[in-house]
């Protein structure tokens, strides 16, 4: 029974987490270039359905998967990601953006990633060395993503809204 919780409480948050996290860039973007502090509603609730989401895999790895261990760390990083973009947002220190792009960006990109490594490799037909590309490519292509966007939004921003001390 707890296994088929976890498991529920898994999918249906990280179904939440895939449909929300643009959503939540988007509106984030959109603020940012209005000259608006902090992040929106959408980011708000994005950051505990990632929290339900790693605490969901760390309690299925625990309960079933200790072979998986190594998947408890990769959450706490998950969720940690989430967070940075948080207070990168809040804080506004020197190249925030970075931070919060790569936080908000790099959270997402675990969720993709492990949606697909779930598909093609734990419940797929993908095994043996191709099992690298499914784990591999999302962070090719996401990297490549998140610095598009850091850079426009860099560009969206008012004048000196990504330094140090800004008032915006």
């Amino acid at each position: 029974m707890v296994h088929v919780t976890l498991l529920v409480v898994h999918i249906v948050t990280g179904t939440i987490g895939l449909l929300l996290g643009p959503l939540a860039m988007r509106q984030d973007t959109r603020r940012f270039a209005s000259a608006q502090r902090g992040t929106g509603v959408l980011s708000a609730w994005y950051r505990p359905v990632v929290l339900l989401v790693c605490l969901s895999a760390t309690g299925l790895v625990v309960e079933r998967r200790g072979d998986l261990w190594w998947l408890v760390p990769v959450s706490a990083l998950t969720y940690g990601l989430a967070v940075l973009a948080k207070l990168s947002a809040r804080q506004r220190w020197r190249g925030w953006t970075h931070g919060y792009v790569h936080g908000q960006g790099g959270s997402y990109l675990a969720l993709v990633t492990a949606l697909i490594v779930v598909a093609l490799v734990v419940d797929g037909p993908v095994a043996g060395p191709a099992e690298l590309v499914p784990w591999l490519a999302p962070t090719a292509i996401g990297v490549v993503l998140i610095e598009v966007w850091r850079r426009r939004l860099s560009g969206t921003l008012p004048a000196g809204a990504d330094r140090e001390g800004a008032s915006t």
